[in-house]
């Protein structure tokens, strides 16, 4: 037997009065705002009242994958060995968008085309469409009653299909405001971090990633930044197959070119959408790109992505990241200006302290050139070396005095973080890398070819006074070295797989000509090297190398990012002269 309540022109009776058990049914859909909750309780309510074994609610995507489904009746390790729901064919198309269909055996129904393997057999069926906004939500299957579903089954599950309806839209109209309010608050959230200056630039871009996955949803979440010559790559990715996209680039006349160019965010699936020439992309579903900044100033392309068969991204998820993005952005280059101003300052600043310094040692130290003059000229006399001794002995005195003057000045005025000896500062960058990498990278120090803290020497160094480096690296070239450590670091962890890490940081002082077997130079030079992929097999860019580039060239000195010599991987190496 084959009904079809509603579309055929069948009469059904309906009773003047809903009875008290689907009233209450009724009433308890409407009481809830969780979506997962109001499909369970609805399957499970539709399960009872019409004595079904089975119910089922099933959503489908526009290729006609199911992409929500929610059952009662199959048990769990039978459910779990199951490769797939049902899709959109066969029976299940013939479910009228209103009123029911019903069949006596649904396997013998013409338009059966089998079960997912490992599917129970199922023979009475009743099945209806769920409408919200007057758009088929899903579709409920009721099955295995015994003698087969009544009309009077049909009109319950009508009847509670239509309160589903209305229980659905308001719990997603919840799920929708919250979901705005999440949105603000990472906005609010990140603007503080950004401004308050507790997190650096990589730290914040990777929060933006983590925050809006989370957000919406997405199986996936990735930033698209543009690099040396406007070239375009994947630098930050968190989620499915991130380290498939992580550093790939993408062209500029592409989707997230277009988005960043035009300012305008764009909705898409992937896997259907024609002329994707990015391979690596396609193994993904629905995406959404949004933005960061406007045409005049871009600051890169957020990008969600969910795996194919998932429901789309819609107009209203597009419209909260769009927001977001441009928070984000905003703050990003007022934190980038407030950033500059505080440099400029800063700049001013340390120049005036310098001039001070110097005016003050020159005072000082021309006082001490005049008694070292009358030691020389009583010496050309024949004068007293008790007396000479006495006033040497001053001078020096007046030198180790202006030295530790100077120094304490010096320090005391670095910012907090600069504060900390270079050293520390080294080996707290080697120790925050070691999440990253999955092992702890080695970090060795040397001073005019002395390795710094090693026991092995018999006589006291230089190399054993950690702070001898900073008098060695000034303040701003100290920040430099710190960052170029920083970031070689991260870019091992981001692109090179390896298994090792060495960082090298070789001081060689202006006075190495005192030292014998030293060559000269008066020069810094970091080398960060891994056993990684090596360059050929990086695809885009390693992460940051025009910034190492550009730090290179405000000191004057060289950048290079070459294969390691020594074998595999990769070798990053920074040199300046020493200021």
């Amino acid at each position: 037997m084959t009904t079809n309540h509603g579309e055929t022109g069948m009469a059904v009776h309906r009773p003047h009065k809903i009875d008290d058990e689907v009233l209450g049914a009724v009433l308890g859909l409407a009481s809830d705002l969780d979506l997962p909750a109001v499909l369970q309780n609805f399957v499970e309510t539709c399960a009872s009242l019409t004595d079904a074994p089975y119910a089922a609610i099933n959503s489908f995507s526009p290729a006609g994958d199911s992409i929500l489904f929610v059952q009662v009746g199959i048990d769990e390790r039978t459910a779990e060995n199951l490769p797939h729901p049902p899709g959109f064919h066969g029976v299940l198309r013939n479910i009228p968008d209103r009123g029911t269909l019903t069949l006596f055996d649904l396997m013998k129904d013409p338009s059966f085309e089998g079960f997912p393997p490992g599917h129970p057999p199922m023979h009475q069926f009743l099945g209806t469409a769920i409408r919200v906004r007057d758009k088929v939500f899903g579709h409920l299957y009721l099955a295995e009653k015994p003698g087969g579903f009544t009309r009077r089954d049909a009109y319950i599950v009508e009847a509670l299909a239509a309160a589903a309806g209305v229980a659905i839209q308001n719990a997603q109209l919840y799920e929708l405001a919250a979901r705005r309010e999440r949105w603000l608050r990472a906005g609010q959230e990140l603007t503080t971090l950004l401004l308050s200056g507790e997190k650096d630039e990589e730290e914040i871009l990777q929060e933006i990633v983590s925050t809006s996955r989370s957000i919406a949803d997405a199986d996936t979440a990735a930033l698209i930044l543009p690099g040396v010559g406007k070239r375009l790559f994947i630098e930050f990715a968190e989620g499915w197959s991130n380290t498939e996209i992580l550093g790939v680039e993408v062209p500029p006349d592409g989707i997230a070119g277009t988005a960043l160019a035009s300012g305008w965010g764009v909705l898409l699936d992937l896997a259907t959408a024609p002329g994707i020439r990015v391979p690596e992309m396609r193994r993904f579903g629905p995406a959404l790109y949004a933005p960061m900044g406007t045409p005049e100033d871009p600051v890169g392309v957020l990008v969600l992505l969910r795996r194919p068969g998932r429901e789309p991204f819609d107009e209203t998820d597009l419209a909260t990241a769009e927001t977001f993005a441009g928070q984000a952005a905003i703050a990003m280059i007022l934190a980038a200006a407030r950033q500059s101003q505080a440099e400029a300052e800063l700049a001013g600043e340390r120049d005036r302290i310098a001039r001070d310094l110097h005016d003050l040692a020159i005072q000082q130290l021309f006082a001490t050139g005049m008694q070292l003059e009358t030691v020389r000229r009583r010496a050309a006399r024949g004068a007293d070396a008790t007396e000479l001794v006495s006033i040497v002995e001053e001078s020096l005195d007046n030198v180790d005095s202006t030295v530790k003057q100077i120094r304490a000045i010096v320090h005391a005025l670095r910012d907090p973080d600069a504060a900390t000896g270079l050293v520390e500062r080294l080996r707290r960058e080697a120790s925050l890398a070691r999440t990253g990498l999955s092992f702890a990278p080695s970090l060795v120090i040397t001073i005019d070819g002395h390795v710094l803290g090693s026991e092995s020497r018999a006589e006291p160094s230089l190399a054993d006074d950690e702070t001898v480096v900073d008098d060695f690296v000034a303040d701003g070239l100290a920040d430099d070295v710190v960052a170029v450590v920083r970031e070689g670091l991260a870019n091992a962890a981001r692109h090179a797989h390896a298994s090792s890490v060495q960082v090298t940081v070789a001081i060689t002082s202006l006075a190495v000509d005192m030292l014998p077997g030293v060559a000269g130079g008066g020069e810094v030079v970091v080398e960060v090297r891994d056993d990684g992929v090596g360059l050929d097999n990086v695809t885009g860019r390693r992460s940051g190398t025009g910034n190492l580039a550009s730090r290179a060239r405000q000191h004057g000195g060289e950048f290079t990012l070459e294969p390691n010599p020594e074998g595999a991987g990769t070798l990053v190496r920074w040199s300046v002269p020493l200021q």
